[in-house]
């Protein structure tokens, strides 16, 4: 059977997330999720270094303890990640975060998992990611690199300054139609071209000039 992964970018802010496991897989989970603003409480008998200064400074809850039956039932999590060395704790803990409504991410045990984490490039707000759907991990990794490389940091500092232009453009007359008619003949391939060589003034004014062509004027002091 084929399955068809659906792509999508979750807001995990005060969500609870549990990660069964203390050792490398289970650091490199916990980092994204407070990153990503979850609220996370670890299972695992011992922890990664890293993973107890995380610990002790608060930014986790850590259960000092293996796996058993009943410990996601009082979380309620949103999120379950099945890392630890222990097969059987990590099927139970699946079993049981099947049962509470829990999504899981269990890399040794794919059949059961419902969902895949992305290699991913972050450049402020903006966010690429690529999956091979399992199918090739270091192939995964390469691509990343690639976007790495082809989306540099200037990016995510463009985009703050096209979410000020949308401003702008929301207050025009017209309506969302109007505005996205704006916006697909102000947006072309050139701009992408002149951020990524770090020209972002160049970049902005081709932006503006392009929605003045299509239609709309400046607002009164904008460059």
């Amino acid at each position: 059977m084929i399955i068809v992964l659906y792509p999508l970018n979750l807001d995990l802010t005060d969500k609870v997330c549990v990660v069964i496991g203390g050792g490398q897989v289970a650091g490199r989970k916990v980092r994204d999720l407070l990153a990503a603003g979850a609220k996370v409480t670890i299972i695992a008998p011992k922890l990664s270094e890293g993973l107890q200064k995380l610990a002790l400074s608060g930014q986790l809850d850590w259960q000092k303890s293996d796996y058993h039956p009943g410990m996601l039932l009082h979380l309620q999590p949103l999120l379950v990640f099945c890392t630890a060395n222990d097969k059987m704790a990590n099927l139970t803990a699946i079993a049981e975060a099947k049962e509470v409504g829990a999504l899981v991410n269990a890399a040794a045990a794919p059949e059961r998992t419902d969902f895949s984490v992305p290699s991913k490039v972050a450049r402020g707000d903006m966010l690429l990611t690529v999956s091979t759907g399992g199918g090739s991990p270091a192939f995964s990794k390469l691509l990343r690199e690639r976007l790495e490389l082809e989306y540099p940091k200037e990016f995510g500092d463009f985009l703050e300054r096209l979410m000020v232009l949308r401003q702008e453009v929301k207050g025009r007359p017209g309506g969302s139609r109007e505005h996205e008619r704006l916006w697909r003949t102000a947006l072309t391939q050139r701009v992408i071209d002149l951020v990524r060589a770090g020209q972002l003034d160049q970049a902005e004014e081709e932006v503006r000039n392009g929605i003045i062509d299509a239609g709309a004027q400046p607002q009164d002091g904008a460059r």
